[in-house]
């Protein structure tokens, strides 16, 4: 991940990626009012509405889990 990104594994969190990377949501996550991703940092997250992150990011809710 470090080479291919410059994030390190547990750091690396869809909101300001350095790059801009496609970004996929489970589509499930938007059953909830509130998801937790990375924040950017190892062992911290934010808990935000998962259509505000879906927004902000530009991400594509689809089926990843089946």
């Amino acid at each position: 991940l470090l080479p291919l990104t410059g994030y390190i594994r547990g750091g690396c969190s869809p909101i300001g990626m350095k790059k801009d990377y496609p970004v996929y949501i489970e589509e499930t996550a938007l059953l909830f009012d509130r998801i937790a991703v990375s924040a950017g940092a190892r062992g911290v997250q934010v808990k935000l509405n998962p259509e505000d992150l879906i927004r902000y990011v530009n991400a594509v809710p689809c089926e990843i889990v089946k």
